[in-house]
C-alpha cells in the first residue's frame, strides 16, 4: 500500500495509520500505546469468584445470567395433575406456591397455571356431573 507523499513541514494525519515496512519486526510505530498487558479483562472492583461482588451476586460480573435455579417440581406435578385430576393440581399448585415463597425455585408460573387449569376443570368437571344426574332424574329414567 502507497501512501500519498506528505510534505516535510506538515505533521502525519492521525486518521491514517504509521507507515509499516514489510520486513520490520514487532508492531508498526504508534502502536504500543495500544498493546499494554493487562489493559483488557474485567477491572478489579468487580470481584474475584467466591468473593462479594460489586453487582449483588458474589463473584458475577456484570453481563452474565444469574446462577441457575432449579425447577419446583411440585410445581411442575401441578401442570401435570391438572389435566389428569383437577383435585390434586389444585392441592400441588398451592403447596408449590408455599415452598416457592420459602426457597426462591423457578415455577412460579407452572404452579400458576396448575391452580388456573385446575380450578377450571373441575368446575367443569362439577357441572357435567350434576347436569347429566339432572338429566337423568328429569328425563325419565325412573318412569
Amino acid at each position: 500500500m502507497s501512501y500519498p507523499p506528505q510534505e516535510p513541514d506538515q505533521p502525519p494525519s492521525p486518521y491514517e495509520p504509521p507507515p509499516y515496512e514489510p520486513g520490520q519486526s514487532g508492531p508498526p510505530p504508534g502502536y504500543e500505546q495500544y498493546e499494554q498487558p493487562g489493559q483488557y479483562g474485567p477491572p478489579q472492583s468487580y470481584g474475584q469468584p467466591g468473593q462479594p461482588g460489586q453487582y449483588g451476586q458474589p463473584g458475577q460480573y456484570p453481563g452474565q445470567p444469574p446462577p441457575a435455579r432449579g425447577t419446583n417440581i411440585l410445581a411442575v406435578l401441578s401442570l401435570v395433575f391438572a389435566f389428569v385430576f383437577p383435585p390434586a393440581g389444585i392441592v400441588f399448585g398451592h403447596v408449590a406456591k408455599q415452598q416457592l415463597r420459602r426457597t426462591g425455585e423457578e415455577g412460579d408460573q407452572l404452579a400458576t397455571w396448575g391452580l388456573i387449569l385446575g380450578y377450571l376443570f373441575t368446575v367443569i368437571g362439577l357441572l357435567a356431573c350434576c347436569g347429566w344426574s339432572a338429566l337423568a332424574f328429569w328425563g325419565g329414567y325412573y318412569n
